[in-house]
Protein backbone atom coordinates (compact mmCIF):
# COMPACT_ATOMS: atom_id res chain seq x y z
CA UNK A 1 0.00 0.00 0.00
CA UNK A 2 1.37 3.45 -0.89
CA UNK A 3 0.13 6.58 1.48
CA UNK A 4 -0.38 8.56 -1.96
CA UNK A 5 -3.35 6.55 -2.80
CA UNK A 6 -5.18 7.52 0.25
CA UNK A 7 -4.55 11.06 -0.11
CA UNK A 8 -6.73 12.76 -2.12
CA UNK A 9 -6.32 16.16 -1.68
CA UNK A 10 -2.58 17.17 -0.40
CA UNK A 11 -2.76 21.06 -0.22
CA UNK A 12 -5.84 23.17 0.65
CA UNK A 13 -5.27 27.48 1.08
CA UNK A 14 -7.23 29.74 3.40
CA UNK A 15 -8.53 26.91 6.04
CA UNK A 16 -9.19 28.35 9.57
CA UNK A 17 -7.98 26.54 12.65
CA UNK A 18 -10.11 26.50 15.85
CA UNK A 19 -9.30 25.01 18.93
CA UNK A 20 -10.76 26.13 22.76
CA UNK A 21 -9.36 28.58 24.28
CA UNK A 22 -7.41 29.79 21.74
CA UNK A 23 -8.23 32.92 18.55
CA UNK A 24 -8.82 30.94 14.96
CA UNK A 25 -6.07 30.86 12.90
CA UNK A 26 -6.00 31.42 9.34
CA UNK A 27 -3.48 29.64 6.53
CA UNK A 28 -2.64 26.55 4.56
CA UNK A 29 -3.29 23.55 5.33
CA UNK A 30 -1.36 20.19 3.69
CA UNK A 31 -1.76 16.70 4.68
CA UNK A 32 1.18 13.76 4.58
CA UNK A 33 1.13 10.13 5.33
CA UNK A 34 1.58 10.28 8.83
CA UNK A 35 0.51 14.17 9.49
CA UNK A 36 -1.87 17.14 8.95
CA UNK A 37 0.27 20.45 9.05
CA UNK A 38 -1.42 24.17 9.21
CA UNK A 39 0.89 27.03 8.64
CA UNK A 40 -0.32 30.48 9.39
CA UNK A 41 -0.14 32.64 6.84
CA UNK A 42 2.37 35.30 6.88
CA UNK A 43 1.99 39.10 7.45
CA UNK A 44 2.67 41.90 5.48
CA UNK A 45 6.28 43.08 7.17
CA UNK A 46 7.83 39.93 5.50
CA UNK A 47 7.49 37.35 8.37
CA UNK A 48 7.32 33.99 7.30
CA UNK A 49 4.23 31.85 8.13
CA UNK A 50 4.56 29.64 11.19
CA UNK A 51 3.44 26.13 11.67
CA UNK A 52 0.27 26.18 13.77
CA UNK A 53 -1.02 22.67 14.07
CA UNK A 54 1.30 19.33 13.45
CA UNK A 55 -1.16 16.79 14.44
CA UNK A 56 0.19 13.33 14.15
CA UNK A 57 -3.17 11.93 12.14
CA UNK A 58 -2.80 8.44 14.23
CA UNK A 59 -4.00 10.87 17.20
CA UNK A 60 -7.36 11.23 15.31
CA UNK A 61 -10.06 9.40 17.23
CA UNK A 62 -12.99 10.33 14.89
CA UNK A 63 -14.04 13.05 12.15
CA UNK A 64 -16.67 14.88 11.61
CA UNK A 65 -17.37 16.85 8.50
CA UNK A 66 -20.45 19.17 7.71
CA UNK A 67 -21.05 20.91 4.70
CA UNK A 68 -22.87 24.49 4.35
CA UNK A 69 -23.90 26.05 1.25
CA UNK A 70 -23.23 29.73 0.84
CA UNK A 71 -24.43 31.92 -2.07
CA UNK A 72 -24.60 35.92 -2.32
CA UNK A 73 -25.18 38.25 -5.00
CA UNK A 74 -22.56 40.45 -6.71
CA UNK A 75 -22.77 43.75 -8.48
CA UNK A 76 -21.68 45.15 -11.38
CA UNK A 77 -21.46 48.46 -13.46
CA UNK A 78 -22.04 48.13 -17.18
CA UNK A 79 -22.45 51.73 -19.01
CA UNK A 80 -25.08 53.21 -17.27
CA UNK A 81 -26.59 50.26 -15.61
CA UNK A 82 -26.13 47.84 -12.71
CA UNK A 83 -26.35 43.91 -12.87
CA UNK A 84 -26.27 41.31 -10.44
CA UNK A 85 -24.92 37.84 -10.32
CA UNK A 86 -25.48 35.13 -7.84
CA UNK A 87 -22.46 33.52 -6.94
CA UNK A 88 -22.84 29.75 -5.36
CA UNK A 89 -20.01 28.32 -2.88
CA UNK A 90 -19.98 26.26 -0.10
CA UNK A 91 -17.66 25.89 3.37
CA UNK A 92 -17.23 22.65 4.56
CA UNK A 93 -16.43 22.41 8.96
CA UNK A 94 -14.47 19.24 9.37
CA UNK A 95 -14.09 18.49 13.25
CA UNK A 96 -11.15 16.41 14.70
CA UNK A 97 -11.69 14.20 17.90
CA UNK A 98 -8.20 12.73 19.18
CA UNK A 99 -7.48 10.29 21.23
CA UNK A 100 -5.80 12.49 23.55
CA UNK A 101 -8.83 14.20 24.42
CA UNK A 102 -8.11 17.39 21.88
CA UNK A 103 -10.97 18.70 20.04
CA UNK A 104 -9.83 20.71 16.49
CA UNK A 105 -12.07 22.32 13.91
CA UNK A 106 -11.03 22.98 10.58
CA UNK A 107 -13.02 25.77 7.91
CA UNK A 108 -12.30 24.33 4.85
CA UNK A 109 -13.12 26.22 1.39
CA UNK A 110 -14.70 23.95 -0.89
CA UNK A 111 -16.80 20.81 -0.39
CA UNK A 112 -14.91 18.60 -2.83
CA UNK A 113 -11.67 19.75 -1.05
CA UNK A 114 -13.58 19.45 2.73
CA UNK A 115 -14.32 15.33 1.75
CA UNK A 116 -11.46 14.75 0.10
CA UNK A 117 -9.43 15.91 3.77
CA UNK A 118 -11.48 14.26 5.77
CA UNK A 119 -11.89 10.85 4.03
CA UNK A 120 -8.01 11.20 3.81
CA UNK A 121 -7.45 11.43 7.22
CA UNK A 122 -9.80 8.68 8.30
CA UNK A 123 -8.32 6.30 6.17
CA UNK A 124 -4.72 7.27 7.10
CA UNK A 125 -5.32 7.36 10.77
CA UNK A 126 -6.65 3.87 10.53
CA UNK A 127 -4.04 2.42 8.70
CA UNK A 128 -3.77 -1.70 10.46
CA UNK A 129 0.05 -2.07 9.78
CA UNK A 130 2.18 -1.95 12.58
CA UNK A 131 5.18 -1.41 10.16
CA UNK A 132 3.43 1.52 8.46
CA UNK A 133 3.21 3.72 11.46
CA UNK A 134 4.92 6.72 12.24
CA UNK A 135 7.62 5.43 14.45
CA UNK A 136 9.27 3.49 11.97
CA UNK A 137 9.49 6.21 9.71
CA UNK A 138 10.70 8.61 12.90
CA UNK A 139 14.58 9.40 12.66
CA UNK A 140 15.15 12.48 14.94
CA UNK A 141 18.92 13.41 14.54
CA UNK A 142 20.07 13.84 18.22
CA UNK A 143 18.89 9.77 18.82
CA UNK A 144 19.74 6.53 17.79
CA UNK A 145 17.95 3.58 17.38
CA UNK A 146 19.69 1.66 20.01
CA UNK A 147 19.22 3.89 22.77
CA UNK A 148 16.82 3.18 25.41
CA UNK A 149 15.84 -0.17 24.91
CA UNK A 150 18.17 -1.95 27.03
CA UNK A 151 17.74 0.41 29.80
CA UNK A 152 15.55 -1.72 32.11
CA UNK A 153 15.97 -5.74 31.14
CA UNK A 154 14.92 -8.50 33.10
CA UNK A 155 18.21 -10.06 33.94
CA UNK A 156 19.14 -6.50 35.66
CA UNK A 157 16.14 -6.80 38.08
CA UNK A 158 16.70 -10.77 38.44
CA UNK A 159 20.17 -9.62 39.96
CA UNK A 160 18.78 -7.26 42.77
CA UNK A 161 16.71 -10.49 43.76
CA UNK A 162 19.66 -12.57 43.51
CA UNK A 163 21.53 -10.51 45.73
CA UNK A 164 18.95 -11.30 48.61
CA UNK A 165 18.01 -14.32 47.90
CA UNK A 166 18.79 -17.94 46.42
CA UNK A 167 15.23 -19.47 45.90
CA UNK A 168 14.68 -17.70 42.31
CA UNK A 169 16.45 -18.33 39.06
CA UNK A 170 16.02 -16.56 35.52
CA UNK A 171 14.76 -19.25 32.92
CA UNK A 172 14.49 -18.76 28.89
CA UNK A 173 12.25 -21.49 29.05
CA UNK A 174 10.45 -19.11 26.73
CA UNK A 175 13.26 -18.27 24.21
CA UNK A 176 11.72 -18.53 21.20
CA UNK A 177 7.84 -17.86 22.54
CA UNK A 178 6.79 -20.79 21.66
CA UNK A 179 5.92 -21.58 25.30
CA UNK A 180 3.56 -18.50 25.79
CA UNK A 181 3.25 -16.28 23.06
CA UNK A 182 2.71 -13.13 25.39
CA UNK A 183 5.14 -13.74 27.77
CA UNK A 184 8.77 -12.41 27.72
CA UNK A 185 11.81 -14.71 26.25
CA UNK A 186 13.13 -14.74 29.99
CA UNK A 187 11.00 -15.51 33.21
CA UNK A 188 11.52 -15.09 37.19
CA UNK A 189 10.28 -19.17 38.42
CA UNK A 190 11.14 -20.80 41.65
CA UNK A 191 14.74 -22.27 41.77
CA UNK A 192 13.48 -25.68 42.63
CA UNK A 193 11.54 -25.90 39.66
CA UNK A 194 12.80 -27.05 36.00
CA UNK A 195 12.08 -25.99 32.28
CA UNK A 196 10.28 -29.19 32.37
CA UNK A 197 7.59 -28.60 34.81
CA UNK A 198 7.14 -25.18 33.29
CA UNK A 199 6.54 -26.74 30.15
CA UNK A 200 3.70 -28.83 31.28
CA UNK A 201 2.63 -25.80 34.01
CA UNK A 202 2.10 -23.86 30.87
CA UNK A 203 -0.05 -25.95 29.15
CA UNK A 204 -2.65 -26.02 32.24
CA UNK A 205 -3.05 -22.37 32.14
CA UNK A 206 -4.95 -20.10 29.42
CA UNK A 207 -2.43 -18.55 27.33
CA UNK A 208 0.44 -20.79 28.40
CA UNK A 209 1.18 -17.75 31.13
CA UNK A 210 2.04 -19.74 33.91
CA UNK A 211 2.81 -18.46 37.40
CA UNK A 212 6.08 -16.17 37.40
CA UNK A 213 7.59 -13.39 39.29
CA UNK A 214 6.15 -10.47 39.53
CA UNK A 215 7.88 -8.42 42.38
CA UNK A 216 10.09 -9.52 45.26
CA UNK A 217 9.06 -7.99 48.84
CA UNK A 218 12.75 -7.12 50.36
CA UNK A 219 11.98 -6.63 53.55
CA UNK A 220 10.03 -9.95 54.61
CA UNK A 221 10.92 -11.73 51.45
CA UNK A 222 7.40 -12.49 50.29
CA UNK A 223 6.63 -12.44 46.63
CA UNK A 224 3.70 -11.73 44.65
CA UNK A 225 3.36 -13.75 41.20
CA UNK A 226 0.77 -13.71 38.29
CA UNK A 227 -0.36 -15.62 35.25
CA UNK A 228 -3.66 -16.64 33.87
CA UNK A 229 -6.53 -18.70 35.05
CA UNK A 230 -6.09 -22.60 35.53
CA UNK A 231 -7.87 -24.93 32.52
CA UNK A 232 -9.42 -26.54 35.13
CA UNK A 233 -12.89 -27.09 33.41
CA UNK A 234 -16.03 -28.65 34.58
CA UNK A 235 -14.41 -32.06 35.07
CA UNK A 236 -12.31 -30.40 37.57
CA UNK A 237 -8.89 -31.17 35.73
CA UNK A 238 -5.68 -31.11 37.93
CA UNK A 239 -1.52 -30.50 36.96
CA UNK A 240 0.37 -32.10 39.27
CA UNK A 241 3.65 -29.76 38.03
CA UNK A 242 1.20 -26.35 38.43
CA UNK A 243 0.62 -27.60 41.65
CA UNK A 244 4.43 -28.30 42.55
CA UNK A 245 5.17 -24.74 41.13
CA UNK A 246 2.79 -23.08 43.24
CA UNK A 247 4.08 -25.08 46.17
CA UNK A 248 7.48 -24.45 45.03
CA UNK A 249 6.55 -20.88 46.15
CA UNK A 250 5.93 -21.54 50.17
CA UNK A 251 8.31 -22.58 52.38
CA UNK A 252 7.04 -25.61 54.99
CA UNK A 253 3.89 -24.70 56.47
CA UNK A 254 3.44 -21.17 54.93
CA UNK A 255 0.10 -19.92 53.27
CA UNK A 256 -0.10 -17.39 50.43
CA UNK A 257 -3.49 -15.71 48.85
CA UNK A 258 -4.92 -16.26 45.25
CA UNK A 259 -6.35 -12.59 44.04
CA UNK A 260 -8.85 -13.47 41.39
CA UNK A 261 -9.42 -10.29 39.53
CA UNK A 262 -12.92 -12.00 38.81
CA UNK A 263 -16.45 -12.38 40.85
CA UNK A 264 -17.09 -15.66 41.94
CA UNK A 265 -19.93 -15.88 40.14
CA UNK A 266 -17.58 -14.99 36.73
CA UNK A 267 -14.94 -17.41 37.79
CA UNK A 268 -17.39 -20.52 37.60
CA UNK A 269 -18.94 -19.35 34.83
CA UNK A 270 -15.39 -19.36 32.89
CA UNK A 271 -15.30 -23.37 34.88
CA UNK A 272 -18.11 -24.31 32.61
CA UNK A 273 -16.32 -22.70 29.32
CA UNK A 274 -12.96 -24.53 29.99
CA UNK A 275 -11.39 -22.21 32.39
CA UNK A 276 -12.01 -22.04 36.51
CA UNK A 277 -9.99 -21.47 40.37
CA UNK A 278 -7.23 -23.11 41.90
CA UNK A 279 -9.21 -25.73 44.16
CA UNK A 280 -8.77 -25.98 47.85
CA UNK A 281 -8.30 -29.51 47.51
CA UNK A 282 -5.19 -29.41 44.83
CA UNK A 283 -3.85 -26.14 46.53
CA UNK A 284 -4.55 -26.60 50.43
CA UNK A 285 -2.10 -23.52 51.52
CA UNK A 286 -3.43 -21.14 48.88
CA UNK A 287 -6.64 -18.82 50.07
CA UNK A 288 -8.77 -17.62 47.13
CA UNK A 289 -9.87 -14.28 47.36
CA UNK A 290 -12.11 -12.37 44.88
CA UNK A 291 -11.85 -9.00 43.85
CA UNK A 292 -13.66 -8.20 40.82
CA UNK A 293 -12.69 -5.29 38.21
CA UNK A 294 -14.26 -4.12 35.06
CA UNK A 295 -12.38 -4.36 31.90
CA UNK A 296 -13.10 -4.99 28.24
CA UNK A 297 -16.52 -2.82 26.87
CA UNK A 298 -17.33 -1.62 30.59
CA UNK A 299 -14.19 -0.01 31.38
CA UNK A 300 -14.17 1.63 27.47
CA UNK A 301 -18.24 2.66 27.74
CA UNK A 302 -17.31 4.23 31.74
CA UNK A 303 -14.44 6.12 29.99
CA UNK A 304 -17.13 7.15 27.17
CA UNK A 305 -19.24 8.38 29.64
CA UNK A 306 -17.04 10.48 31.84
CA UNK A 307 -15.42 12.08 28.54
CA UNK A 308 -18.63 12.99 27.16
CA UNK A 309 -19.64 14.40 30.54
CA UNK A 310 -16.43 16.60 30.87
CA UNK A 311 -17.11 17.98 27.33
CA UNK A 312 -20.79 19.18 28.18
CA UNK A 313 -20.36 22.62 29.81
CA UNK A 314 -24.20 23.13 29.74
CA UNK A 315 -24.60 20.97 32.97
CA UNK A 316 -26.01 22.57 36.24
CA UNK A 317 -24.16 21.20 39.19
CA UNK A 318 -26.72 18.76 40.10
CA UNK A 319 -26.35 17.09 36.67
CA UNK A 320 -22.38 17.40 36.03
CA UNK A 321 -22.29 15.62 39.81
CA UNK A 322 -25.29 12.70 38.64
CA UNK A 323 -23.34 12.61 35.12
CA UNK A 324 -19.51 12.12 37.07
CA UNK A 325 -21.27 9.08 39.44
CA UNK A 326 -23.17 7.36 35.82
CA UNK A 327 -20.10 7.25 34.01
CA UNK A 328 -18.69 4.75 37.16
CA UNK A 329 -15.15 6.22 36.27
CA UNK A 330 -14.30 6.96 40.20
CA UNK A 331 -15.77 3.61 40.93
CA UNK A 332 -13.20 1.58 38.75
CA UNK A 333 -10.46 3.90 40.36
CA UNK A 334 -11.27 2.73 43.85
CA UNK A 335 -11.75 -0.39 43.03
CA UNK A 336 -8.45 -1.00 41.27
CA UNK A 337 -6.77 0.88 44.70
CA UNK A 338 -8.40 -1.41 47.02
CA UNK A 339 -7.67 -4.54 45.54
CA UNK A 340 -4.02 -3.28 44.75
CA UNK A 341 -4.12 -2.17 48.81
CA UNK A 342 -5.41 -5.79 49.47
CA UNK A 343 -2.33 -7.29 47.25
CA UNK A 344 0.37 -5.17 49.35
CA UNK A 345 -1.86 -6.06 52.85
CA UNK A 346 -1.14 -9.70 52.42
CA UNK A 347 2.70 -9.38 51.51
CA UNK A 348 3.77 -6.44 54.31
CA UNK A 349 0.97 -7.19 57.16
CA UNK A 350 0.21 -11.07 56.49
CA UNK A 351 4.27 -11.56 55.28
CA UNK A 352 2.10 -14.20 52.81
CA UNK A 353 2.94 -14.61 49.30
CA UNK A 354 0.40 -13.53 46.68
CA UNK A 355 -0.64 -14.95 43.59
CA UNK A 356 -2.77 -12.50 41.22
CA UNK A 357 -4.95 -13.51 38.13
CA UNK A 358 -8.06 -13.02 36.08
CA UNK A 359 -9.10 -14.54 32.75
CA UNK A 360 -6.14 -13.97 30.75
CA UNK A 361 -3.69 -11.98 32.63
CA UNK A 362 -2.67 -9.68 30.34
CA UNK A 363 -5.17 -6.53 31.60
CA UNK A 364 -6.47 -6.27 35.55
CA UNK A 365 -4.00 -8.71 36.85
CA UNK A 366 -1.12 -6.08 35.31
CA UNK A 367 -3.08 -3.46 36.95
CA UNK A 368 -3.18 -4.78 40.49
CA UNK A 369 0.64 -5.83 40.29
CA UNK A 370 1.88 -2.85 39.21
CA UNK A 371 -0.35 -0.44 41.68
CA UNK A 372 0.88 -2.89 44.76
CA UNK A 373 4.78 -2.16 44.07
CA UNK A 374 4.55 1.67 43.91
CA UNK A 375 2.33 1.06 46.86
CA UNK A 376 5.11 -1.23 48.86
CA UNK A 377 8.41 -0.21 46.99
CA UNK A 378 10.11 2.99 46.89
CA UNK A 379 12.27 2.32 44.01
CA UNK A 380 9.22 2.31 42.12
CA UNK A 381 8.31 6.06 42.72
CA UNK A 382 11.51 7.44 41.08
CA UNK A 383 11.82 8.15 37.76
CA UNK A 384 14.10 5.54 36.70
CA UNK A 385 12.14 3.24 38.56
CA UNK A 386 8.95 3.84 37.41
CA UNK A 387 10.11 3.56 33.91
CA UNK A 388 11.75 0.20 34.46
CA UNK A 389 8.12 -0.81 36.20
CA UNK A 390 5.84 -0.17 33.26
CA UNK A 391 8.63 -2.29 30.93
CA UNK A 392 8.40 -4.96 33.44
CA UNK A 393 4.73 -5.19 34.53
CA UNK A 394 3.15 -3.88 31.09
CA UNK A 395 5.11 -4.13 28.39
CA UNK A 396 6.97 -7.05 28.49
CA UNK A 397 4.58 -8.87 30.59
CA UNK A 398 1.75 -8.89 27.37
CA UNK A 399 -0.11 -5.80 28.09
CA UNK A 400 -1.96 -5.68 24.71
CA UNK A 401 -1.93 -1.77 23.37
CA UNK A 402 -2.56 -2.50 20.14
CA UNK A 403 -5.84 -3.68 20.88
CA UNK A 404 -6.49 -1.72 24.11
CA UNK A 405 -5.93 1.88 22.49
CA UNK A 406 -6.77 0.90 18.78
CA UNK A 407 -9.29 3.94 19.83
CA UNK A 408 -9.94 6.58 23.18
CA UNK A 409 -13.42 8.10 24.05
CA UNK A 410 -14.57 9.55 20.74
CA UNK A 411 -14.43 6.73 17.83
CA UNK A 412 -17.75 5.84 16.32
CA UNK A 413 -16.12 2.50 15.20
CA UNK A 414 -18.13 -0.41 16.60
CA UNK A 415 -15.97 -1.79 19.77
CA UNK A 416 -13.90 -4.64 19.64
CA UNK A 417 -10.86 -5.33 21.91
CA UNK A 418 -10.47 -1.63 23.53
CA UNK A 419 -10.06 -1.02 26.87
CA UNK A 420 -8.44 2.16 29.34
CA UNK A 421 -6.74 -0.12 31.80
CA UNK A 422 -3.42 1.43 31.57
CA UNK A 423 -5.39 5.03 31.55
CA UNK A 424 -6.99 3.42 34.76
CA UNK A 425 -3.20 2.95 36.17
CA UNK A 426 -2.04 6.07 35.29
CA UNK A 427 -5.07 7.93 36.99
CA UNK A 428 -4.53 5.50 40.28
CA UNK A 429 -0.89 6.92 40.24
CA UNK A 430 -2.21 10.33 40.10
CA UNK A 431 -4.43 9.79 42.93
CA UNK A 432 -0.78 8.13 44.67
CA UNK A 433 0.83 11.55 44.00
CA UNK A 434 -2.18 13.43 45.10
CA UNK A 435 -2.68 12.10 48.32
CA UNK A 436 1.53 11.48 48.81
CA UNK A 437 2.66 14.97 47.49
CA UNK A 438 6.29 14.29 48.23
CA UNK A 439 6.78 10.50 47.55
CA UNK A 440 6.75 10.05 44.20
CA UNK A 441 9.93 11.31 42.15
CA UNK A 442 7.88 11.99 38.81
CA UNK A 443 4.83 14.91 38.11
CA UNK A 444 1.73 14.64 36.78
CA UNK A 445 3.48 15.75 32.92
CA UNK A 446 4.64 12.40 32.93
CA UNK A 447 1.52 11.07 33.13
CA UNK A 448 0.09 12.72 30.57
CA UNK A 449 2.88 12.02 28.20
CA UNK A 450 2.40 8.20 29.06
CA UNK A 451 -1.31 8.62 28.21
CA UNK A 452 -0.44 10.13 25.08
CA UNK A 453 2.15 7.70 23.58
CA UNK A 454 0.19 4.84 24.44
CA UNK A 455 -2.49 5.85 22.15
CA UNK A 456 -0.22 7.97 19.43
CA UNK A 457 4.19 8.05 19.63
CA UNK A 458 6.80 8.35 16.98
CA UNK A 459 8.29 6.14 19.62
CA UNK A 460 7.79 2.18 19.78
CA UNK A 461 7.53 1.49 23.11
CA UNK A 462 3.95 0.92 23.21
CA UNK A 463 4.19 -0.91 19.77
CA UNK A 464 2.35 -4.28 19.41
CA UNK A 465 0.20 -6.27 21.90
CA UNK A 466 3.36 -8.94 23.17
CA UNK A 467 7.36 -9.27 22.68
CA UNK A 468 6.98 -11.51 20.15
CA UNK A 469 5.17 -9.23 18.10
CA UNK A 470 7.74 -6.41 18.47
CA UNK A 471 10.45 -9.17 17.69
CA UNK A 472 8.95 -10.38 14.37
CA UNK A 473 8.01 -6.53 13.64
CA UNK A 474 11.93 -5.68 14.79
CA UNK A 475 10.85 -2.45 16.80
CA UNK A 476 13.51 -2.83 18.68
CA UNK A 477 15.80 -2.32 15.25
CA UNK A 478 13.74 0.14 13.69
CA UNK A 479 12.13 2.44 15.62
CA UNK A 480 13.10 5.02 18.93
CA UNK A 481 12.60 4.19 22.39
CA UNK A 482 10.43 6.54 24.23
CA UNK A 483 12.77 6.30 27.42
CA UNK A 484 15.77 7.40 25.83
CA UNK A 485 13.65 10.89 24.52
CA UNK A 486 12.28 11.19 27.92
CA UNK A 487 15.89 10.63 29.71
CA UNK A 488 17.38 13.39 27.90
CA UNK A 489 18.24 16.04 30.55
CA UNK A 490 16.32 18.77 28.81
CA UNK A 491 13.03 16.55 29.13
CA UNK A 492 13.72 14.75 32.04
CA UNK A 493 13.91 17.76 34.35
CA UNK A 494 10.21 18.72 32.63
CA UNK A 495 9.12 15.53 34.51
CA UNK A 496 10.20 15.68 38.44
CA UNK A 497 8.65 16.41 41.63
CA UNK A 498 9.90 19.83 42.63
CA UNK A 499 8.62 18.69 46.01
CA UNK A 500 9.91 14.57 46.08
CA UNK A 501 11.77 13.74 49.12
CA UNK A 502 12.63 9.92 49.28
CA UNK A 503 10.36 7.92 51.39
CA UNK A 504 10.98 4.42 52.43
CA UNK A 505 8.00 3.67 54.27
CA UNK A 506 4.72 1.85 52.38
CA UNK A 507 2.51 4.75 51.03
CA UNK A 508 -1.31 3.26 52.09
CA UNK A 509 -3.77 5.56 50.03
CA UNK A 510 -7.21 6.29 51.44
CA UNK A 511 -9.66 4.77 49.29
CA UNK A 512 -12.78 6.72 50.58
CA UNK A 513 -15.43 8.01 47.86
CA UNK A 514 -14.59 11.52 49.59
CA UNK A 515 -10.95 10.64 49.31
CA UNK A 516 -10.80 10.28 45.51
CA UNK A 517 -11.18 13.15 42.84
CA UNK A 518 -11.37 13.41 38.93
CA UNK A 519 -7.74 14.23 37.49
CA UNK A 520 -8.54 17.12 35.80
CA UNK A 521 -5.30 17.55 34.17
CA UNK A 522 -6.01 15.28 31.91
CA UNK A 523 -9.90 14.98 31.68
CA UNK A 524 -10.40 18.94 31.75
CA UNK A 525 -6.93 19.71 29.85
CA UNK A 526 -8.31 20.74 26.71
CA UNK A 527 -11.56 22.37 28.23
CA UNK A 528 -10.32 24.54 30.50
CA UNK A 529 -7.29 27.14 30.65
CA UNK A 530 -4.11 25.54 32.70
CA UNK A 531 -1.93 28.63 32.55
CA UNK A 532 -2.41 29.96 36.40
CA UNK A 533 -1.95 26.39 37.53
CA UNK A 534 1.18 25.92 35.12
CA UNK A 535 2.79 29.10 36.20
CA UNK A 536 2.45 28.28 39.79
CA UNK A 537 4.47 24.58 39.11
CA UNK A 538 6.98 26.42 37.02
CA UNK A 539 7.21 28.62 40.18
CA UNK A 540 7.51 25.53 42.61
CA UNK A 541 9.88 24.29 40.12
CA UNK A 542 12.14 27.43 39.96
CA UNK A 543 12.52 27.38 43.99
CA UNK A 544 13.29 23.68 44.11
CA UNK A 545 15.98 23.99 41.55
CA UNK A 546 16.97 27.74 43.37
CA UNK A 547 17.37 25.28 46.82
CA UNK A 548 19.29 22.89 45.01
CA UNK A 549 21.90 25.53 43.98
CA UNK A 550 22.20 27.59 47.27
CA UNK A 551 25.24 26.63 49.35
CA UNK A 552 25.17 25.90 52.58
CA UNK A 553 24.27 28.10 55.01
CA UNK A 554 22.21 30.87 53.00
CA UNK A 555 19.14 32.19 54.06
CA UNK A 556 17.53 30.73 51.44
CA UNK A 557 18.41 27.09 52.50
CA UNK A 558 16.04 27.80 55.25
CA UNK A 559 13.22 28.61 52.89
CA UNK A 560 13.74 24.87 51.51
CA UNK A 561 13.35 23.25 54.63
CA UNK A 562 10.01 25.22 56.32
Amino acid sequence: MEFAELIKTAKVENVQLSCPGLPPIKGTLCITSHHLLLSSQPGGNGEQSTVELWLLIRNVDAVEKSVQNLGWYQTSRTNSSHRETRIASSLGTITLKCKDLKVLQLEIPGMEECLNIASSTEALSSVGSVMMMYPFFYRPQSMKLKDGWQLYPLQHYYQQIASETSAWRLSCVNGDFTICSSYPPAVIVPAPVDDKVLKKAARFRQGGRFPVLSYYHKKNGTVMLRSSQPLIGPNRKRCQEDELLLSAVLDGGERGFIIDTRSAQAAKQARMMGGGTEPKSFYPHWKRLHRPLERGRPLQESFIKLVEACNDASLSMDRWLSKLEGSKWLAHVKAALSTACLAAQCMEREEACVLVHGAEGTDTTLLVTALAQVILDPDCRTLTGFQGLLEREWIEAGHPFHFRCAHSAYSHARLKQEAPIFLLFLDCVWQLGRQFPFSLQFNERLLLVLFEHTYASCYGTFLCNSEKERCLCEVKEKTHSLWSWLNQPSELKKHLNPLYTYNSLVIWPSVEPQSLQLWQGLFLRWIRSSQYLDEAWAEIQQLGTSCEDAPEGRAGRTLCHS
